[in-house]
């Protein structure tokens, strides 16, 4: 779980201004996104954002949740993730301390201390829960981060939650959400997630961002990069994409490329730098291997080529 700053901000009422508190969070995106976001705000329905690792779905929770001054409660979704393990568990070693000093202070009411020990007191929150309580700068950002890690019977669960935003802990009763949560639900596909669970979302495809925009995020995000480097820098990953790899760079893997430039003084691309650095933007052996010698070269000189031709 993370926290965002505690001044809230009011919520965008249109796209442009969506638009304008993701750019103010140095957070680029194009109007489609923009749309579905504005709309998640608006009509209290979740946001489902599927596409590869690293084009940018977990990072516009923060950025939203930051921008608005809200909390951000992330869900990390992983295989065998439960119901319960997403919502509450008991504190059983203070349930055990608190025993231990009823029995040592002769208190002999069982019914009244097994009363005690389910209360709030001894319930550890986890994001589920945290998520449907009130929360002092408003309801929170509830990212549910790759839900195609998770299996059908948790898929359930989270339709069921999400269609009513409330939870249920058999001690304490159902808790509701006074104001729903925005929440964003990643994919990267590595499984198809049940419609039922889409039908209760918007939906968005989150693509490669094309050449423009992969520039305008960098000047965002790197600003200390030269326009020069930054151009050849996304042009190169653009040639990679094409390269039939078994793990295609994502944006992210752009950002933290051209950082490691920026940090060793690079002026320029060359195949010697390109073969230095590769494990930046590539993380499968295979694919670096596939990219040593002459194919670094030919890509380059690809990249560079469509600059000239489009005078980047």
């Amino acid at each position: 779980m993370d926290a965002a700053n505690t001044t809230a901000t009011p919520a965008p009422v249109s796209i442009d201004e969506t638009i304008a508190l993701l750019a103010g969070e140095n957070y680029v995106c194009g109007r489609g996104l923009a749309t579905v976001a504005f709309l998640s705000m608006t009509l209290d329905k979740p946001l489902f954002l599927e596409g590869e690792a690293g084009v940018g779905k977990t990072e516009i929770a923060k950025a939203l949740a930051s921008g608005l001054g809200r909390r951000l409660i992330r869900l990390q979704c992983y295989e065998g993730l439960d119901a319960a393990s997403a919502i509450y568990e008991w504190n059983f070693t203070a349930q055990m301390v608190a025993i231990r000093t009823a029995e040592a202070a002769g208190n002999a009411d069982r019914d009244l201390l097994q009363q005690e020990l389910f209360t709030g007191d001894f319930l550890i929150r986890r994001p589920l829960l945290e998520a449907m309580e009130p929360h002092a700068e408003g309801p929170p950002v509830l990212l549910i981060d790759e839900v195609d890690r998770t299996d059908e019977p948790f898929e359930a669960f989270l339709l069921e939650a999400l269609s009513d935003y409330q939870v249920t802990i058999p001690e304490l009763g159902t808790i509701r959400a006074d104001e729903p949560p925005l929440v964003i639900l990643t994919s990267n596909r590595t499984r198809e997630v049940h419609d039922a669970l889409k039908r209760r979302c918007l939906y968005h495809w989150v693509d490669y961002p094309d050449f423009e925009r992969e520039m305008d995020i960098l000047r965002a995000r790197v600003p200390e990069a030269t326009e020069t480097l930054s151009a050849e820098i996304v042009a190169f990953v653009q040639g990679l994409r094409g390269a039939d790899l078994f793990k295609n760079p994502g944006v992210a893997e752009t950002i933290d490329w051209a950082k490691c430039l920026v940090a060793l003084d690079t002026v320029a691309l060359s195949p010697e730098v390109i073969s230095d650095t590769l494990g930046a933007i590539l993380k499968y052996q295979d694919d670096i291997a596939r990219m040593a010698g002459s194919e670094v070269t030919r890509i380059l000189d690809e990249a560079r080529a469509k600059l000239a031709d489009t005078g980047s």
